[in-house]
């Protein structure tokens, strides 16, 4: 596997820091934004304590900051109000604001490639069904945690915590990401299977 320089990291972080310096100045609702970007900051430091240890495939770190990005735009308007989806919405007539879809698709095709690698790189399986199967569970099971971690801060918090939801009156809206979520996890699979193995020196 060829390592990434620690140039093309720090470009990386560099990166994701000023989108999230960007995004902490006047968000919508500090609590939310929060909740939103929580993620993406228990992830930096497990990446930089192990980037020497077990370092990532290029693609897959470029996966994560823009997985990165997208929660924290996500955090800075509420996944309901991000202005370009706004005016996607206005201009095509629908009901919603479609950004929070972005996410859950991103929810799935990022963490794919993550749980690709640490399972074919860890453990003895082998490219096939099998690792498909597994990576794709993998993207569902996440999927379901999050789920229960917006409904566990919807209990605990009321109303307060009805931006982070961002069902924006949907009924579906649970059963919707975490579909997207799957197909999300697929749709990385099935584009970036063959790239990834050449990154891994497979």
């Amino acid at each position: 596997m060829i390592t990434p320089t620690p140039r093309f990291l720090w470009t990386l972080a560099g990166a994701v820091g000023a989108v999230l310096a960007w995004s902490g100045v006047g968000p919508y609702d500090r609590f939310t934004w929060v909740l939103e970007v929580m993620p993406a900051l228990i992830a930096f430091p497990i990446l930089v304590f192990t980037w020497r240890r077990f370092p990532l495939t290029r693609t897959v770190y470029v996966l994560i900051a823009i997985h990165a990005a997208i929660l924290m735009v996500g955090g800075k308007y509420t996944y309901a109000k991000v202005p370009l989806f706004d005016w996607i919405r206005d201009l095509t007539g629908g009901a919603r604001n479609s950004y929070d879809g972005v996410g859950h698709f991103a929810q799935g095709f990022v963490p794919a490639m993550v749980a690709r690698e640490i399972l074919l790189r860890t453990t003895p399986l082998r490219r096939g069904k099998m690792l498909t199967f597994l990576v794709f569970s993998v993207c569902v099971g996440l999927s379901a945690v999050y789920e229960f971690v917006e409904w566990g801060a919807a209990y605990l918090t009321g109303e307060a915590a009805n931006d982070f939801l961002g069902t924006q009156g949907d009924p579906w809206d649970t059963q919707k990401d975490m579909a997207l979520c799957s197909i999300g996890a697929v749709v990385a699979l099935a584009l970036l299977s063959r790239r990834h193995d050449r990154e891994l020196g497979g």
